[in-house]
């Protein structure tokens, strides 16, 4: 009889225990959870502050009495495991040592704690990553008292704790040291969604670090200091500043990992330690894309892992699960923002040459009531036209089309694929062109040298560094568009009124940069303009809606 002991009680560590059971009756599998409680859902906790999911109890996924009925698990609550030894097969509790024939390392990740002053003295404070810190902030951060929170940290889970803590009436500020919120994205989608953030309420302090915590005799803080001198008074604070994998009792035996810490695991979930497994946050799995370990702390990858290894521990090798490649999707109040691949900050830093295509379509047809814009920009490889990554940023439909992107990444589809794709159409869903259909057709009428965008990124670029001037910006919009708002320096030039101002366009002898509100009036213009044999014209990618939600560079002609 195999004896499978099993580290850890989140997400892996059950999934491994209970995949384990449904292969091997006869295992005699041992569960090891240091806490009160298994299998809860962590990802879950924001949504309960805001009575989204309405009580505590709803977020324990599985109960204990789950795994020892149904799947014959011995489960050991509020035992932590604090020594092994792979040598001798053996791992120590406080009290008791326990033998093994096969090891599942479970252990997940902690919440990084930064040095801020005063914040070892402070009491008011909670990382957002456990069911005690769920407790901590239920029983004083939503209190009637704790009128303002500071979450420090804008990642995922900040930005998801930050908006149910605003649709729990509360005042929040939420504090991010990179450039903007949501740094697993370009720019230009975090702020997006930093400006859906301010929209609502919170108030977003982007490039800040905070330096310390003032507190009062009883160690209660009273306002948050940052190291450019702003103090924000407050009554609750949040720390979701990163993880770190619990991995020390199998480092301390020699096994391989990446800088962070996280276990280097193959493809079947094996450690280079011998009969030891791991799965979680804990571990550093393949990027399917690069071919290197990569980190991952996300629950599909660690259940996935977690029935692989609990598969390959008790019947061998069998259950492959072969890595990750960055997928990731967040809820913004009424917007989502998502991402597969690679985007171009990563393609730049490992010298891989690349191309983008950024399309404004409406993820249901103009006829059906209640369009809403979807914007997706894909990033594709600039000879062989694989793609390699996409963004994209809406309020319906983003994780159907994030979805279908990743999936033609794991394909290792090109660019041109994605038009041939048979997707789903029904007026409700989606529109005849499915925007990730017209996001294929603008790349291949840009391969072909019909059209060619420059993103707002690099037009605002060239505005800072082009003073004379030596291009000319086109608006093709409607005078009554054009008079709302513009960009610095455009001419109106109305798409059904364009062929009218050739001659002055040629005459002019400069590059030609032409927009509308979305992109397509633009595309129009620019075939115009090629057609009339001014060949250098380029289309400003997601024309002005873009423009105005990514720069503060509006001029109101109108006024």
């Amino acid at each position: 009889m195999k004896k499978i002991i099993v580290i850890g009680g989140l997400s892996a560590g059950p999934s491994a225990a209970a995949k384990a059971r449904r292969e091997d009756e006869q295992a005699e599998i041992i569960l090891f959870e240091k806490g009160a409680n298994i299998s809860y859902a962590t990802c879950g906790m924001p949504y309960a502050f805001s009575g989204v999911i309405e009580s505590r109890d709803k977020l324990m996924v599985v109960k204990p009495e789950l795994l020892q009925n149904r799947f014959n698990i011995d489960v050991r609550l509020n035992e932590e495991i604090v020594n092994i030894d792979t040598a001798a097969k053996l791992v120590f509790s406080k009290d008791k040592s326990y033998a093994y024939d096969k090891l599942i390392f479970a252990t997940g990740a902690r919440s990084i704690v930064p040095p801020i002053e005063n914040i070892k003295l402070a009491s008011n404070w909670s990382t957002c990553r456990s069911m005690p810190d769920f407790d901590k902030i239920t029983k004083l951060g939503l209190t009637s008292e704790s009128k303002h929170i500071t979450i420090v940290g804008a990642g995922l889970i900040g930005v998801e704790v930050a908006e149910n803590l605003r649709e729990a009436g509360k005042n929040v500020t939420l504090i991010e040291g990179s450039s903007h919120v949501l740094n697993m994205w370009q720019q230009k989608f975090g702020n997006f969604a930093g400006n859906i953030l301010e929209s609502e309420g919170i108030e977003v302090l982007t490039e800040t670090l905070v330096s310390k915590f003032e507190i009062d005799k009883e160690s209660k803080i009273l306002a948050v200091e940052t190291k450019d001198g702003k103090r924000i008074a407050t009554d609750f604070v949040i720390l979701s500043t990163g993880i770190k994998p619990n991995t020390d009792l199998l480092l301390t035996e020699g096994a391989e990992a990446i800088a962070n810490g996280a276990l280097k695991v193959n493809d079947f979930m094996e450690t280079s330690i011998k009969d030891v497994y791991a799965a979680g946050d804990n571990i550093s799995l393949k990027n399917l894309q690069t071919n290197t370990y990569d980190y991952f702390p996300l629950g599909t990858h660690s259940n996935k892992a977690g029935r692989a290894a609990g598969a390959n521990a008790v019947q061998g090798n069998t259950v492959a699960f072969y890595g990750a490649y960055k997928t990731a999707i967040v809820k913004v109040f009424g917007y989502t923002l998502a991402r597969t691949g690679m985007n171009p900050t990563f393609l730049k830093e490992k010298g891989i040459a690349f191309k983008t295509v950024l399309t404004v379509a409406g993820a249901t047809p103009g006829y059906y009531p209640g369009q809403k814009d979807l914007i997706t920009e894909i990033y594709y490889h600039a000879e062989t036209e694989e793609i390699l990554g996409a963004e994209l940023f809406g309020e319906i439909g983003v994780d159907k089309r994030v979805d279908v992107l990743s999936t033609a990444i794991y394909a290792k589809l090109k660019i041109s694929d994605l038009s041939q794709l048979d997707l789903a159409y029904a007026p409700p869903f989606s529109p005849a062109k499915d925007p990730v259909v017209v996001t294929s057709f603008v790349a291949q009428n840009m391969i072909s040298g019909k059209s060619e965008q420059i993103s707002v990124e690099a037009l605002e670029d060239l505005m800072d560094q082009d003073l004379n001037h030596d291009y000319l910006l086109l608006d093709a919009r409607t005078e009554k568009e054009y008079e709302k708002g513009t960009i610095p320096g455009a001419l109106n030039y109305p798409l059904d009124a364009i062929r009218d101002h050739i001659d002055f366009i040629k005459n002019q002898d400069k590059d030609v940069i032409i927009f509308c509100q979305k992109g397509m009036r633009g595309y129009l213009a620019e075939l115009i303009l090629r057609n009339n044999g001014i060949k250098t014209v380029k289309n400003l990618a997601g024309g002005f809606k873009i423009w105005e939600m990514y720069s503060d560079k509006v001029e109101l002609v109108g006024e």
